[in-house]
C-alpha cells in the first residue's frame, strides 16, 4: 500500500541515510569510510564533496559530529551503507545491481539484526558520555550521535521492515497468520515510537541537518501513515459487510439477517470519522478527594478589562502591604479562544490519546508524592500508560511491546542495561505519577497547536524585587512546560527563575503563595547531593497544615528540615511560619495565574489536573 504519506515517510528516511553517509565520509575521509562490508564509491569519483552543512572556507564543521573518535563515526557510516545495500540502493549508484543481492530469508534478517545491533552498541556508547557532564553541557557530538544512530534505526524499522500493507477485514475475521502479522506490524510500530521519542527525550534530538526537525516530520507521517491504513481497514470492512448484505438479500434462505451497515464508504469520510471519535467520549473525572480551603484570596480581573498595557502598569503598581514587586493575580478568560480548551478539549482522554500515536508516545514522568520525599524517582513510559494506570483506570490502553529504556534493544537476545528510569520497584494503583514541568509541547509539536502564547507574555516585567542575583539572561521567547497529574500532584514550596503565567486547562488545582521578602522564614535547602536546592523549602506546607501524613518518615524532620548542614531543633520554626502573610487561591479551568520573580509558591492537584506554565523576562 503506497500512499503519498508511505512515499513521503519512505524518501526522508531514505534522504536521512544518504545524508550521514555523506557528512560521514566527508569526516573520515573517503578511503577510510569505506570498508569491505561497505558499498564501494564510483571509480574516479574523486574526493568527497563537503555536504550541505560544511563549510570548506573554515574547515570542517558537522555541528557537532566531528567532536566524536574517528571510528565510532567510520561505524555509523558502515551501517547506513549497509542499510542503503539492504534495501536495494548505494550511496553511490542506485542501479547497482549488487545491492539487490540478499533476497528476503534468514541471511537477510541476519544482516539485518547485526546493523541493529551496531546501532545500539552507538547509542549505548554515546549515552554512557551523558553521565559524565550536567546535561545541559553534553558536547553536541554525543547528543547527535545518538539520534544519528536513532534516526537510522527507524530507517531499518521502515525500510527494511515495515509492513505497508493494510489489514484485510476486521479483527474478528482474522485468521491466526493474520493475527501474527497484525502483532508484528504493532510491536515495529512500537519500537519505532520509543526510538525516536528516547531521542528526543535523552538527547534533545540534536543536530541541525536532521534532528528534531526531522524526527517531528518523520512523526507526523507515520501518524499519517496509520491513518491512512486504519482508514483503508474500516473502509473494507464497510465494504465486505455491505457486499454480504446484498449476497443474503439476493439468496433464498439467508442464515442470519444482518442489520445494514451505517459505516462511512469513502477514505475521506472514514479519515474525518477517525479523527472525530473523541468527540462524545467521556471527560476526565472531576472528583476531588480533599480540597484546602482558600484563606487569603488572591485579586481576580477579567481578561477584557486588562490590556497589555494596564498589566504592564500592574508591574508598578504598589503592593497592599507596601513590600517591593507586583502582586500575584488571577486572569479569567484570557485562554478562553484555546483550541485545548474548546475544539480540541484536553479534558477528553480520546482526543489526547489521538495525539499521542495512540498513547504510544514516551512521555517522562516523575513517581512520587512530591520531588522531595523519599522514594521519590523519575520513569519514561508511554502516555497511554501513563493515563490508565495513573490517572484513570478506566481507560483502555494495551501495554506496548517494546521495553522502555535509553538503549535500542535490536533483539529479545541483546538485553539493554537498565537505567536509573528503570529501577524503580513497582507497586500498586495508589502510587502518584506526575509529568511536571517537561518540554511536552517540543516534543508533541501537534499539541502545542492547542495553545497560543499570551500576549502578556511579550511585556516587559521588573527584575526580582530584593536579590538581583537571581535575574537571568533575558529569554529568546517564552519557555513552556506542561504539568499533567491525578488528584494529589503536589509540587513543593519553591521559587522560580522568571516570571511566570501559570494557565489551568483541565482540573482544579490549588495554590499558595508567599512574597519574596520572607525568603529567610522559607528555609531555604542547600546543596542536597550536589545538586542546587536553594530555590526549594524545607518546610512541607501539607504536612505543616495537616493535610497529610507521611507514613514510615519522620514528621519533624520533614516539617522542620534536617538536610543541608542546619540545625533541626530550633525553638518556635513552625509557629514563626505559621505567621508568615501569604495568598492563595483555586484555579479552575480558563484560568490563569500570574506569579512574579520571587515569589514563593506552593501547587497542589485537587482534581485530574493539566496546566501549562509560561516562563518569561
Amino acid at each position: 500500500m503506497r500512499t503519498t504519506s508511505t512515499s513521503k515517510l519512505i524518501g526522508l528516511c531514505l534522504s536521512a541515510v544518504q545524508q550521514i553517509i555523506q557528512e560521514c565520509a566527508y569526516f573520515a575521509n573517503a578511503e577510510s569510510a569505506f570498508s569491505s562490508s561497505s558499498p564501494s564509491p564510483p571509480q574516479n569519483a574523486g574526493p568527497p564533496k563537503p555536504p550541505s552543512n560544511v563549510d570548506s572556507s573554515r574547515g570542517l564543521r558537522l555541528y557537532g559530529l566531528e567532536g566524536c573518535q574517528e571510528p565510532l563515526v567510520e561505524l555509523l557510516c558502515r551501517q547506513a551503507s549497509r542499510i542503503l545495500q539492504l534495501y536495494g540502493t548505494s550511496s553511490g549508484d542506485a542501479g547497482s545491481s549488487d545491492h539487490a543481492s540478499l533476497q528476503p530469508g534468514a541471511e537477510r534478517e541476519k544482516a539485518i539484526a547485526l546493523v541493529k545491533r551496531r546501532l545500539e552498541l552507538l547509542t549505548k556508547t554515546a549515552y554512557g558520555k551523558f553521565y559524565a557532564y550536567m546535561y545541559k553541557e553534553v558536547p553536541a557530538c554525543w547528543r547527535q550521535l545518538y539520534t544519528d544512530a536513532a534516526i537510522l534505526r527507524f530507517a531499518v524499522l521502515v525500510l527494511l521492515e515495515f509492513n505497508f500493507q493494510a489489514d484485510a477485514g476486521s479483527k474478528e475475521d482474522a485468521d491466526e497468520k493474520e493475527k501474527e502479522r497484525r502483532m508484528k506490524r504493532k510491536m515495529i510500530v512500537d519500537e519505532m515510537v520509543k526510538t525516536l521519542d528516547l531521542s528526543l527525550i535523552l538527547a534533545g534530538a540534536a543536530g541541525q541537518s536532521r534532528g528534531r526537525k526531522w524526527v517531528d516530520e518523520a512523526f507526523a507521517l507515520l501518524d499519517d501513515v496509520l491513518g491512512d491504513m486504519s482508514a483503508v481497514t474500516t473502509a473494507a470492512a464497510a465494504g465486505g459487510a455491505k457486499k454480504g448484505n446484498d449476497d443474503e438479500q439476493e439468496g433464498e434462505r439467508p442464515q442470519k439477517k444482518r442489520r445494514l451497515s451505517s459505516s462511512p464508504n469513502t477514505k475521506d469520510e472514514v479519515i474525518k470519522g477517525i479523527n472525530d471519535t473523541w468527540h462524545n467520549t467521556p471527560s476526565f473525572s472531576t472528583i476531588e478527594p480533599f480540597t484546602p480551603p482558600v484563606k487569603n484570596p488572591i485579586s481576580r480581573v477579567s481578561a477584557e478589562s486588562l490590556s497589555i498595557e494596564a498589566f504592564q502598569s500592574h508591574f508598578a503598581k504598589p503592593r497592599p502591604d507596601g513590600n517591593p514587586g507586583p502582586a500575584p493575580l488571577i486572569i479569567t478568560g484570557l485562554v478562553d479562544h484555546w483550541p485545548a480548551l474548546t475544539t480540541h478539549p484536553w479534558n477528553k482522554p480520546a482526543y489526547l490519546l489521538s495525539r499521542t500515536l495512540s498513547g504510544r508516545r514516551l512521555v517522562p514522568v516523575e513517581i512520587g508524592r512530591s520531588y522531595v520525599d523519599e522514594g521519590w524517582g523519575q520513569k519514561i513510559i508511554s502516555f497511554g500508560e501513563f493515563l490508565s494506570k495513573y490517572i484513570d483506570a478506566s481507560i483502555p490502553y494495551t501495554p506496548s511491546s517494546s521495553n522502555v529504556s535509553p538503549f535500542l534493544s535490536s533483539s529479545s537476545s541483546a538485553q539493554p542495561q537498565p537505567s536509573s528510569s528503570d529501577l524503580l520497584p513497582e507497586k500498586d494503583n495508589t502510587q502518584i505519577a506526575y509529568l511536571a514541568q517537561h518540554p511536552l509541547f517540543l516534543q508533541l509539536p501537534r499539541l502545542r497547536q492547542d495553545i497560543l502564547i499570551p500576549d502578556l507574555c511579550y511585556t516587559a516585567p521588573p527584575p526580582h524585587p530584593t536579590d538581583p542575583s537571581q535575574d537571568q539572561p533575558e529569554l529568546d521567547s517564552p519557555q513552556l512546560n506542561a504539568w499533567f497529574g491525578p488528584p494529589g500532584t503536589i509540587t513543593p514550596l519553591h521559587t522560580d527563575p522568571y516570571h511566570n503565567l501559570l494557565v489551568q486547562v483541565v482540573g482544579r488545582k490549588y495554590v499558595r503563595l508567599y512574597g519574596p521578602e520572607q525568603t529567610v522564614r522559607m528555609r531555604p535547602r542547600g546543596k542536597e547531593g550536589g545538586v542546587e536546592m536553594g530555590n526549594t523549602s524545607q518546610v512541607d506546607v501539607g504536612v505543616v497544615e495537616g493535610w497529610d501524613k507521611l507514613e514510615g518518615d519522620d514528621k519533624e524532620g520533614v516539617k522542620s528540615g534536617d538536610e543541608g548542614g542546619r540545625e533541626n531543633s530550633e525553638m518556635g520554626w513552625e509557629e514563626d511560619f505559621n505567621n508568615v502573610p501569604f495568598v492563595d487561591c483555586i484555579l479552575e479551568p480558563g484560568d490563569t495565574l500570574y506569579i512574579p520573580i520571587g515569589w514563593w509558591h506552593y501547587v497542589r492537584g485537587l482534581s485530574v489536573s493539566f496546566s501549562v506554565s509560561f516562563w518569561w523576562n
